[in-house]
């Protein structure tokens, strides 16, 4: 059997005793060639080197820093490892934080425009990168989602930088923290509490930040700046999680169906905020985002009005330039053809 040995983040101040003792002993060391000299030194003198050209002979024990090792580990899922495969990915993650955490200092030192900015320069950026996010899950393109979220985590390392050039925490701080959050609010996980459903833990959720921040009132942490089907959603949640609530999934839609005839009957902006907001409840109920199902309704609106434009290109008619009527025919058309 093959055993992969995690050398640490891969500086000689930082080899674990147990990754040396694991070598010492074994009968056939390999060596990584990303090994740095100075690790390298701390080894038994019989390794061999190895590169990533073909997989270390049966037997072997091979020596690479965590992130290397974790990632042949995932490639040889039958070979043992020091540490555990759970420890191993967790300081291979470390790592790689750190390494980023270092490559966002050293910008802030170097470069001009890094230099230069704060908070609330950086937040605007931060929204865009989330809503980029958004849109690679929809897309459904993993290689898009891994880019787009070490966009999105490099926000979090930047501001939490500038948390600790200020004194007020760093990025060790702002991660103990959610953690310490995420434990207290999954009592069904880490306590006695019980929830079988997703819907009881969204409730069960709720009631602990409420029990957390009573003294900010029912409708604590809900900042005006959110996007507005976001905002509807929070405030109907808070409401919930003291109790008030418009009954269950029937009712929502009859209230739903109860705001569009009234909209029908004297069409206004205040009646379609009705409408809106009744359409996020119902959202609710069926343990949707409501803004994520807009979201995807208005990537298939484009795809078919695309579609309906390429059909009219097709038969020598240019979709811009039709009247409304004819555009619908050829939407009509295009959604038929799915």
């Amino acid at each position: 059997m093959i055993t992969i040995v995690g050398l640490g983040p891969g500086d000689a101040g930082s080899v674990p005793a147990a990754a040396l003792d694991a070598l010492r002993d074994a009968p056939d060391v390999r060596v990584a060639a990303g090994v740095a000299d100075d690790v390298r030194a701390m080894l038994p003198d019989r390794a061999a080197p190895w590169d990533d050209s073909a997989d270390p002979p049966d037997g072997a024990a091979v020596a690479l820093p965590d992130a290397a090792a974790d990632a042949l580990a995932r490639h040889l899922p039958g070979a043992a490892t020091v540490p555990d495969r759970a420890t191993l990915r967790n300081r291979a993650i470390g790592a790689r934080v750190a390494e980023l955490a270092a490559v966002g200092w050293h910008l802030r030192t170097a470069c001009p425009w890094d230099r230069e900015q704060t908070a609330a320069s950086i937040v605007p950026h931060t929204i865009e990168e989330a809503y980029e996010v958004a849109d690679a899950v929809a897309d459904g393109d993993p290689a898009k989602q891994r880019d787009e979220l070490g966009d999105l985590l490099f926000q979090a390392v930047f501001l939490s930088q500038l948390l600790e050039e200020r004194g007020e925490g760093d990025l060790g701080d702002v991660a103990r923290g959610q953690v310490t959050k995420l434990i207290s609010r999954h009592p069904h996980v880490y306590g006695d509490a019980r929830a079988r459903e997703a819907g009881q833990v969204v409730d069960l959720w709720e009631r602990n930040k409420r029990a957390e921040r009573a003294d900010q009132g029912i409708f604590h942490d809900l900042p005006d700046g959110l996007p507005s089907v976001s905002l509807a959603t929070k405030a109907q949640k808070r409401a919930a999680a003291v109790g008030f609530v418009f009954g269950g999934l029937p009712d929502a839609v009859d209230k739903l169906c109860e705001e569009v005839a009234e909209l029908v009957a004297a069409p206004s902006a205040d009646e379609l905020g009705d409408v809106l907001f009744a359409a996020v409840a119902v959202a609710r109920h069926l343990g949707s985002d409501p803004d994520l199902a807009l979201r995807a309704t208005t990537r298939r609106f484009r795809a078919r009005v695309e579609a309906a434009a390429a059909l009219a290109s097709r038969h020598g008619e240019r979709f811009e330039d039709l009247p409304p009527e004819r555009q619908l025919e050829w939407y009509a058309r295009a959604r038929m053809a799915e």
